[in-house]
C-alpha cells in the first residue's frame, strides 16, 4: 500500500515538531527544572514553526516570481490572440467559401472589429506590423494566397510574442 505524499509530509512535519519540542524540553529541564522544560519546549516548537512559515513564504514568493517571468500577466498574449482571431474572421468574410455568402454589413462589421483590435496599445510592434500587412492584403481583396501568407506571418508573430515560447521548426503544412 502506497501512502500519499501529503500524509507523509504531515507525518514528517509532526515528527519534526515533536523532536524539536522534546529537545527544547530537555534543554529547558537541565537549565531550569520543570518550569524551564515547559518554556524550552514551547520556545523550540515556536521557533521551528516560525522557521517553517518563513521558508514556505519564501518558496511561494520565488515560485510566483518564476511563473510571472515565464508566463507574464497574459494581457499581451491575449490581445495578440484577439488580433489574430479578429483578422481571421475578417478574412473569412472577405473571401467567403460561397459566392454572396457574406452580407456587406457583416463584412464591414468584421472589418471594423479587426481594425479596432489591431490598434490596441499593448500589442508588440511585430504583431502590429504583421496585422497592418494582413489588413492591407485583405482590403486589396485580389490575392487569396498572398492574404493567406500574410495571415500565416501574423500567426507566427503572435506565437513569437508569447512569453516562454520556444523557437521550434514547424515542418507541418496545414
Amino acid at each position: 500500500m502506497r501512502i500519499p505524499v501529503r500524509i507523509r509530509l504531515f507525518a514528517a512535519l509532526t515528527l519534526l515538531i515533536m523532536c524539536a519540542g522534546l529537545c527544547g524540553g530537555c534543554a529547558g529541564f537541565l537549565l531550569g527544572g520543570w518550569l524551564g522544560a515547559g518554556a524550552g519546549m514551547l520556545v523550540s516548537m515556536g521557533v521551528l514553526v516560525l522557521g517553517a512559515r518563513i521558508t514556505i513564504a519564501l518558496c511561494r514568493l520565488q515560485t510566483t516570481e518564476f511563473l510571472q517571468e515565464m508566463v507574464g500577466d497574459g494581457r499581451v498574449e491575449a490581445s495578440a490572440d484577439a488580433v489574430l482571431r479578429g483578422i481571421m474572421l475578417y478574412e473569412a468574410a472577405a473571401f467567403p467559401l460561397v459566392a454572396d455568402g457574406v452580407k456587406v454589413a457583416e463584412r464591414e462589421s468584421r472589418r471594423m472589429v479587426a481594425y479596432k483590435v489591431a490598434a490596441f496599445d499593448d500589442l508588440p510592434i511585430s504583431v502590429r506590423v504583421a496585422a497592418a500587412e494582413t489588413l492591407e492584403s485583405i482590403d486589396e481583396g485580389q490575392d487569396r494566397e498572398g492574404t493567406r501568407d500574410a495571415v500565416w506571418a501574423l500567426a507566427e508573430a503572435v506565437r513569437a510574442c508569447r512569453a516562454g515560447s520556444l523557437a521550434t521548426p514547424d515542418t507541418h503544412t496545414s
